[in-house]
């Protein structure tokens, strides 16, 4: 698929919407990103956008935040090989259904599919309706050196499309003021998407869901290798 040049935001969110997905940064997996260019690389036409400068226009690290505080048609969160991506509303219920078909995070906790560690924070999660990443730790009931534990669930349930990352938010003093730096705040997926991507989710067979999003893949990236698109999709 040949996109627009991409020169500011708004390419990006057009092309985006146009593609369904994308890795966060760069395709080093070799499926599919609409920004393939980090700091010593040269993007393939002329344009402003590069990473880490602070400009809300051409800077995708800006970005990942902006798709989250502005619309509610795209998910940014760690859904690709335990790395950041973006997904589209068009696509979510395919990916929904390739990574959990209809199964619920107690059925595939019961099944030994998913981890302690990880239903902990998301029922945390569910309690409260979001959870900013520094409230999560202490709410889910982590020490202080299970950080690799608590690290590594909260990446299972978002590779396995449980909770979405939605935004971000500053800790806030006894007195009612913010202050530190800005954590990642989390939700359920099914908070951030709402009933009807989960409805089309259900209708959906997950071998069909996955054969859709191959079949996409190709379109993106004929050179996709068939082990690393299968990887891609299923977590």
């Amino acid at each position: 698929m040949n996109h627009s040049p991409i020169r500011n935001y708004a390419d990006f969110v057009n092309a985006l919407l146009e593609a369904g997905f994308s890795l966060g940064g760069g395709n080093n997996s070799g499926i599919f990103a609409l920004i393939p260019w980090s700091w010593d690389e040269e993007p393939p036409y002329e344009t402003p956008v590069r990473w880490h400068t602070g400009d809300l226009e051409t800077d995708p690290w800006e970005w990942r935040m902006r798709v989250l505080e502005e619309r509610n048609d795209i998910a940014y969160t760690k859904c690709f090989f335990n790395k950041s991506g973006y997904i589209t509303k068009e696509w979510a219920p395919y990916f929904i259904a390739a990574r959990r078909g209809n199964m619920s995070l107690e059925k595939e906790y019961e099944d030994g599919a998913i981890s302690n560690h990880a239903k902990r924070i998301y029922s945390a999660t569910q309690d409260y309706g979001t959870l900013p990443l520094h409230a999560m730790k202490q709410l889910a009931g982590f020490e202080k050196d299970e950080k690799s534990k608590f690290d590594s669930a909260l990446v299972e349930l978002q590779m396995k499309m449980y909770l979405t990352m939605c935004g971000r938010q500053r800790k806030i003093s006894a007195k009612g003021d913010e202050y530190g730096w800005s954590s990642t705040v989390f939700c359920t997926t099914e908070s951030f998407w709402g009933a009807e991507v989960f409805e089309k989710a259900a209708k959906l067979n997950q071998d069909d869901a996955i054969a859709e999003i191959i079949e996409r893949v190709l379109t993106l990236n004929p050179y996709a290798k068939p082990r690393r698109i299968l990887k891609f999709i299923t977590g």
